[in-house]
């Protein structure tokens, strides 16, 4: 192994031993005067940014930590010791070139709030000269903003961290029994992108601007303005916003917040950006995460620090949809043949098995009330069960499994009684509808229709130019002939079951319509439904033809 990997581990050994951690791997406890949250908090500060960002994960789960260690883990959140403001203004006037007073009517140089890869600074803007507007679109004079500045050297300390954890994951995927399996390499990989991203403030205020977009008018969540003039890949200026920070929970319950109505509009935030807009906030931790009570019966979010964002490949939304509903119903065997169809388990595996394996995980959940069920636990549970038919890691889910969970553990400090899958539910429910309901298939077919009508001539056309060629290289051999006799086969059903599919629906829709303004004849509503079951069966035929196409 690399000398400064070696030199790295060694730092990390004598970090684990000054603060006395060793009894968090189940070795005896020493004497030690502070007590073991607050070691493992100064530890987790002296080894670097990637560490504290594991902190930030496990201070958001109260659930899996004892209270105390939580409770000192969350100040790692904004409260990690800052660097000078001083060095924060240089690199501000470095970034934009020109001196600080030249863009900001004040800058205080008395950080706001410290964080392992950046730090905030309070500001007010200058009016621009001659009253010229900016690329945000407005003049702004007076206006209130943060400036984040990302720390000197940031990049170097994650880069160390990031390559002995490159070599770890590769030794334990090359010797760990079940290294394959758990694909370390492809997961450290997945969170170097994540954590390289993060250094680029460029791509944060990216970021933000697209939430902004989504969210814009909602009165759940508010997203602040980006200041694209002054924003450069180490320096982010950001229109400030003022609320109640979510560890705040006294400040909250005297401003007579809805603790049950925010808990649920975390929880449909979450769920929301994850399947509607494709496009999740992934590090919402409570130092990331404010309340505006100027309704405190609907209170609204305030979101800030967007480093971190998450998305997902239309498969993985489906599946995970799919998998996510058929949990919510207790369907077994769909949650087997999905994980099976997706490759997430051996292709050889018995469905039955696996379908016993998770029922014996979801019944005593499930007998439990709705609010005594961990999301987390319930997934550290289906992971461990999984275990025993190889299941497959996937990188790509790791964010979303990090985000989930963190969303769950708020949810619950805030609301006890919070039923993460009830409130979730009817979002799954609304998201499947609109992509497999008969107005998104209608489209999709008139979408496609073209294509398909030109399949069969295409395929005739390959055909004929292979008969032409007569015997020698290009024939067509038996082999060959029955593929392309499949392919026509399979073609000409695609069109077939998409047709039927879009007819049905079609019909359904035009049977409702009669009746919606007047009381529906008898059977008429099941007739309807009859028909949607109908057209989902053949259009989902005809997607699994060309599938196999």
């Amino acid at each position: 192994m690399n000398p400064l990997r070696l030199a790295r581990m060694w730092q990390i050994y004598r970090v684990v031993r000054k603060y006395g951690l060793g009894e968090l791997m189940g070795r005896k406890p020493r004497q030690h005067k502070q007590p073991r949250g607050e070691r493992l908090r100064l530890a987790l500060e002296e080894l670097g940014p990637v560490f504290v960002k594991f902190g930030q994960a496990l201070s958001t789960r109260p659930d899996i930590l004892p209270p105390e260690v939580a409770q000192e883990l969350a100040k790692l959140q904004d409260r990690v010791p800052p660097f000078p403001g001083a060095e924060a203004r240089a690199i501000v006037e470095k970034a934009l070139g020109k001196p600080v007073a030249e863009i900001f009517a004040e800058f205080d140089e008395t950080p706001l709030a410290a964080a392992s890869v950046a730090q905030v600074h309070t500001a007010r803007l200058k009016p621009l000269p001659n009253g010229a507007e900016g690329t945000t679109g407005a003049n702004n004079p007076g206006m209130e903003v943060v400036v984040k500045v990302l720390r000197p050297g940031v990049e170097a300390l994650v880069e160390r961290d990031i390559a002995l954890l490159r070599a770890l994951a590769d030794f334990a995927e090359r010797w760990h029994p079940s290294g394959k399996r758990l694909r370390p390499k492809a997961v450290v990989a997945e969170y170097e992108k994540v954590i390289f991203d993060e250094l680029d403030l460029m791509r944060e205020g990216a970021n933000c601007a697209q939430l902004r977009r989504n969210w814009l008018g909602s009165e759940l969540i508010y997203h602040p303005l980006v200041f694209w003039d002054y924003t450069r890949p180490d320096v982010l200026v950001l229109e400030r916003i003022y609320g109640i920070s979510i560890r705040e929970m006294d400040t909250l319950r005297q401003g007579g917040a809805n603790f049950q109505v925010l808990a649920e509009r975390g929880v449909e935030i979450f769920f929301k950006q994850v399947f509607r807009d494709n496009f999740f906030h992934a590090d919402m931790h409570p130092g990331n995460i404010f309340v505006d009570l100027a309704d405190p019966r609907k209170p609204s979010y305030l979101a800030v620090d967007f480093g971190i964002v998450g998305s997902l490949t239309q498969a993985d939304q489906r599946y995970l949809a799919e998998n996510f509903l058929a949990f919510f119903n207790r369907d077994y065997k769909k949650v087997a043949e999905l994980h099976v169809e997706s490759g997430w388990i051996p292709k050889g595996t018995r469905v039955e098995d696996f379908e016993s394996a998770i029922r014996t995980v979801c019944e005593p959940i499930f007998g439990k009330p709705i609010k005594d069920i961990s999301f987390g636990f319930f997934l550290l549970r289906l992971f461990q069960i999984a275990r025993r038919f190889n299941y497959q890691v996937q990188p790509q889910l790791v964010l979303l499994q990090k985000t989930l969970l963190t969303i769950e553990g708020l949810g619950r400090q805030l609301y006890p009684e919070l039923d993460l899958w009830k409130t979730a539910k009817p979002i799954m429910e609304e998201w499947m509808w609109n992509r497999i309901g008969p107005g998104a298939q209608l489209a999709r077919l008139r979408s496609q229709a073209p294509a398909l009508a030109e399949s069969l001539p295409e395929l005739a056309q390959r055909a004929l130019k292979q008969l032409a060629q007569g015997p020698g290289q290009g024939a067509l051999n038996a082999e060959s002939l029955d593929a392309l006799r499949g392919e026509i086969r399979s073609a000409n059903r695609r069109t077939v079951f998409a047709a039927a599919g879009g007819a049905t629906w079609l019909a359904a829709a035009l049977l409702y319509g009669l009746t919606a303004h007047s009381p529906p004849p008898p059977g008429v509503l099941p007739v309807c439904g009859m028909l949607t079951l109908a057209g989902a069966w053949c259009w989902r035929r005809a997607m699994r033809h060309e599938d196999q196409a």
